[in-house]
């Protein structure tokens, strides 16, 4: 495809050179062409890929657009003249046509084979003609044409004096516009999703498994992440990745890359720590433990933006203070830095920011703390150094790096502190275009006292589903044992946990709510309009026939024809036949009406309220279109057939479009690579799901070098799973359950058979029922249940085997797969303790979080919802009636349809409340039910106008906030009847003494207390101690019929007046 050149994009950034040139003074920023008759650009053969970018080869690239090797340009007051190739030539010819500040003539060389041209000697004839000309004096060129030029030169009559034009480059490159603010915005989006979502994460997992990785491996894994190779080995991005970011759905991957190999820095670097950019990654393996300096830098169609952090496990007090003083600076420095400062002002405010706060840290800050960045990665004439008197002008951006070199730590080792943005200069301030990873609570890991032996660091935010883990409830957790009891009343004591509890969810649902409005904000407004459904729709073109030569014999009758080859209607109209491909008929009818049949053909037509048709695109929409044709005949027998080969043809048409639709996401995997010099690990006599064709019979799965094979019993079928292909690997145990699982969930579907399949699970049954149940010798000598009692043990051995044996295979397929894809795979293994029921399809389920999920494994069809996927999730249909309540999750897709799980128990909404705030999910309560259909159509129309308008407010904000109203709305509607109050309270709190006698007790608190005649405070120990074991050994919340805890809440306070034979009256 030829290549456009934006032709007013360049003509506007000729006229601001020739404008800078024309007024340039010597004193001013300009100085350096002030009096020079002409500039010359020279361009020899491109550079090396580990070269860093040229200034020339920058300024060509911001002025054209593209980069064009061996291409001359001169600059004259009146004239441009270029000196390029004939292939050039094409290209550059356009620039003619966007009205140049200037003419343009542009000579053409002669291409290698043909005779010479005078291109060369009237450029050089131009050249000589002035005295003075501004050029890169500072840079080498190498090629052909820079010989001939440099012979050509050398015979001259004249050869002008040259001067440097590099810093007058630099000023014009400087400030940028919209445009390239765009691009570098993006640039930055790239950089901070690869940090925060890759780069972190990866080292929090190789410090937790103190993983055996080398510096120069690490950054190796992090470039693979914008994908590598051409053609048919090419490996794309990782969007598992990027698919995190915002404003990151239309990137062109092509024109991304790195500026620098990502730098990666710990305490065993045998170089010790290196503050510079040129600094590389060692090949001695990751420390773990101490400093770790990550620096990242991406290009994005041209443009540069850098990031650095510093990660420190087990950080010293010292450590703790100099890093604060870092973040500090940087807030502090970002406020100060604005238009009109010059970048020697800049320093010494940090210089004197850091003499203020911590003086004996002078000798070890920076000498520059930054530089100009864009097309160039680095301006010099744009250092942020003490002797840079250069003015600072909105739109400029820098690389703001700060740092500290050759500190010494406790143990007399040396190390380096550093915190690098990209930032923005404004009118009175500075904003950042790269983010994340900065706060001292992401970036200082230290270490659990209680296993330093293991030397492990840990942090505290690592995984927020475990939290509730240890009763299985957040709130039971905090309010079992008898300590807070003798303290306090009972009913004030689970009123302080229940306001606790509930503050705290409101206080973080508040944080939640913010964020995600603003964070809204931010992803929509570049975008500044819908990205919604009808982004992707397009005018579809089709065609019947190439020409009248491939009409058909059976038109020359002009009769109506229905083609099924063609798909199409021939239809005769003023002695033509006219063909209508079947895609423009909207649909047929037939009427009879005295002796004549009529037959009626509707067409597509813009403005036609026809449902899903009504957006139906159309090539020009303002066109004459006919809607209707109608024809008459008396052979009504023959209308029947045309009017049902019409209808069948369509029917067949739309079949075949839907299952095209539906299986346009399915991917063709590459070709398993099978291991070779060893056995590949197996896991034998499993069954697979969705089931191959043929007789139910086990097989087995193989690990291989790049995926998974399930081959079949006889060998005759396989499944092959690439791990590049694999999103999430869960493992569930048979705990509680008859079936043992490891289960695959795929970032794109495959087919299997002749269905798609976005789930692949290999299971084996938990129960043997291969021995005999019945009487046998063992009868004879055994009397009561001593063989019961055997086949129970051997039944648990036989299940904690079976775990054993999936779990570590699972092991394997996840070390395999991070092995190969260079991305961690982990296993994911659901809470039990967490799970509640729902219905997200047809039938009630048991539905089990894990650390990145919410999933159900045990019957198809299977549920697996990434959180990290989900925008914000509704609590529908809480009322105090109800016993039931419909959860809705809200993807950030918005695309997506939500997902609805209906008929939650009411007894587990606070459990489900609580595991939703604990995984950092935004959620809303409600009482009835939202049409979200088209509430997401009007969301996806724009967005950005959804988000100005308040956003996801409407439903009601942090969800903890109706809580409270429900709480008071039920307290004002029992207020006559406090007995029934409190224990409407203790059962909704479900204390360690709920269900005993002495929830009749709970009201006492306003009554002397000689009035209780329940148990004493050691009978109540006895019996919370009691129900906290059947809570513990039970098979799971609701499946004892002992335990009082598991009734619906809202039915005891009702039912315990009349066991007791208390009434209200």
């Amino acid at each position: 495809m030829a290549v456009q050149l934006n032709k007013t994009f360049i003509c506007a950034r000729l006229k601001s050179i020739y404008d800078g040139w024309n007024n340039a003074s010597l004193n001013d920023e300009f100085g350096s062409i002030a009096d020079s008759d002409a500039l010359l650009l020279l361009s020899g053969d491109p550079a090396a890929e580990d070269e860093p970018i040229r200034k020339g080869t920058a300024f060509q690239t911001w002025l054209l657009g593209y980069e064009f090797p061996s291409t001359f340009l001169l600059f004259e007051k009146d004239k441009l003249h270029i000196l390029c190739s004939a292939s050039k030539a094409k290209f550059l010819q356009q620039i003619k046509d966007g009205n140049p500040p200037v003419p343009i003539e542009i000579h053409i060389q002669a291409k290698a084979k043909e005779p010479p041209t005078d291109a060369l000697p009237k450029f050089i004839e131009a050249y000589s003609t002035h005295k003075r000309v501004a050029t890169l004096v500072k840079e080498s060129y190498t090629g052909k044409l820079i010989g001939e030029w440099d012979q050509g030169i050398a015979s001259a009559s004249n050869k002008p004096e040259q001067v440097d034009m590099a810093p007058a480059i630099s000023t014009l490159m400087a400030v940028k516009d919209e445009d390239e603010l765009k691009i570098m915005r993006t640039a930055a989006n790239l950089t901070s999703t690869l940090l925060i979502h890759h780069i972190v994460v990866k080292l929090e997992t190789i410090l937790d498994k103190e993983a055996k990785i080398t510096h120069e491996q690490f950054a190796s894994q992090i470039e693979l992440r914008i994908g590598t190779g051409d053609g048919e080995g090419a490996k794309g991005p990782d969007m598992k990745v990027w698919s995190k970011g915002r404003g990151l759905n239309d990137i062109d991957w092509a024109s991304t890359e790195f500026c620098y190999t990502p730098i990666i820095q710990s305490r065993s670097t045998s170089t010790g720590y290196d503050l510079r950019s040129t600094a590389e990654s060692s090949t001695d393996p990751i420390a773990h433990k101490g400093v770790f300096l990550i620096a990242v830098g991406m290009r994005y169609k041209g443009y540069c933006v850098n990031l650095g952090r510093s990660i420190i496990v087990d950080p010293s007090k010292e450590q703790e203070q100099i890093y604060n003083l870092l973040v500090s600076l940087q807030s502090d420095l970002v406020r100060e830095m604005k238009g009109g400062m010059t970048a020697r002002e800049v320093y010494q405010r940090a210089l004197e920011y850091v003499k203020e706060k911590k003086p004996q840290l002078e000798k070890n800050f920076v000498k520059s703390v930054g530089s100009g960045i864009g097309v160039e990665f680095r301006d010099s004439a744009y250092l942020l150094s003490a002797k840079n008197a250069r003015q600072l002008k909105t739109g400029m951006v820098f690389n703001l790096s700060l740092g500290f070199s050759d500190l010494v730590d406790e143990s007399g080792k040396k190390y380096a502190l550093h915190l690098v943005d990209t930032v923005r200069v404004g009118a009175d301030k500075s904003t950042f275009l790269t983010e994340g990873v900065k706060s001292p609570k992401d970036t200082l890991f230290f270490l659990n006292n209680e296993e330093d032996e293991d030397d492990k660091p840990t942090k505290s935010t690592k995984a927020p589903p475990v939290k509730p883990l240890a009763n299985g409830s957040p709130v039971k957790n905090k309010t079992v044992g008898g300590k807070v009891l003798r303290n306090k009343t009972r009913s004030a004591a689970q009123d302080e946990v229940l306001m606790t509890t509930a503050a705290k969810i409101k206080e973080h649902q508040t944080d939640l709510h913010a964020n995600l409005q603003s964070e809204g904000l931010a992803k929509y407004s570049e975008e500044g309009g819908g990205n919604g459904e009808k982004e992707g729709k397009g005018w579809k073109r089709f065609q019947s026939y190439k020409g009248e030569g491939a009409l058909p014999k059976e038109v020359e009758g002009l009769r109506v024809f229905v083609d099924r080859k063609a798909q199409t209607i021939i239809l005769p109209m003023h002695g033509f036949a006219v063909p209508f491909h079947i895609n423009t008929i909207k649909n047929v009818s037939k009427n009879d009406e005295g002796d004549f049949t009529y037959l009626r053909i509707n067409f597509q037509t813009p403005g036609q309220l026809a449902g899903k048709k009504d957006d139906t695109p159309f090539e020009d929409p303002d066109s004459t279109f006919v809607r209707s044709v109608t024809y008459r005949s008396l052979d009504g027998h023959r209308f029947d057939q045309v009017s049902k080969q019409i209808t069948d043809l369509k029917k067949e048409v739309n079949k075949r479009e839907q299952q095209k639709k539906e299986l346009a996401d399915v991917i063709e995997q590459d070709v398993l690579v099978e291991i070779k010099g060893r056995r590949p690990h197996k896991l034998p006599e499993v069954f697979v799901r969705p089931a191959l064709d043929g007789k139910r019979l086990p097989g087995e799965v193989e690990v291989h070098q790049n995926g998974l094979r399930y081959q079949s019993p006889m060998g005759s079928q396989k499944i092959d799973v690439l791990f590049s292909n694999i999103k999430h690997l869960f493992f569930q145990p048979c705990d509680k359950e008859l079936l043992v699982i490891v289960h695959v969930h795929l970032k794109a579907p495959i087919m299997i058979g002749k269905k798609k399949a976005h789930d692949i699970q290999f299971f084996r049954e938990a129960s043997d029922v291969q021995f005999d149940e019945t009487g046998n010798r063992k009868r004879k000598h055994r009397y009561g249940d001593e063989d019961e009692i055997e086949m129970e043990q051997q039944e648990r051995k036989r299940r904690q085997m079976l775990n054993k044996e999936f779990k570590l295979f699972a092991e394997r397929v996840a070390e395999a797969a991070s092995t190969s894809t260079g991305d961690t795979l982990e296993v994911d293994i659901p809470f039990r303790e967490l799970s509640f029921e729902g219905v997200p399809f047809r039938t009630n389920v048991r539905l089990q979080p894990t650390t990145e999920c919410l999933v159900h494994l045990v019957d198809p069809p299977f549920l697996v919802v990434t959180l990290n996927e989900i925008e914000i999730a509704s609590l529908e249909r809480v009322q105090f009636t109800l016993k039931q309540f419909d959860l809705v999750l809200i993807f950030k897709d918005f695309t997506k349809t939500p997902l609805h799980i209906n008929s939650i128990p009411s007894a587990q909404l606070d459990d489900v409340k609580n595991w939703l705030d604990s995984v950092d999910i935004p959620l809303s309560e409600g009482p009835v039910n939202l049409n979200w259909g088209p509430i997401m159509k009007t969301i996806n129309e724009s967005p950005y106008d959804f988000f100005q308008q308040g956003g996801w407010s409407f439903l009601g904000g942090g969800g903890a906030e109706s809580d409270a109203d429900e709480e008071s709305d039920t307290e004002s509607e029992f207020e006559a009847d406090p007995e029934d109050l409190v224990s409407e309270e203790s059962s909704n709190e479900e204390s360690a003494y709920d269900g005993s006698d002495a929830s009749d007790d709970s009201g006492s608190a306003s009554f002397d207390d000689e009035s209780d005649d329940g148990d004493d405070w050691d009978e109540l120990e006895r019996k919370a101690a009691k129900s906290d074991s059947k809570r513990v050994e039970g098979k799971s919340r609701g499946d004892s019929d002992d335990s009082d805890d598991d009734r619906p809440k809202k039915k005891k306070p009702a039912a315990k007046p009349k066991a007791n034979g208390k009434g209200k009256r």
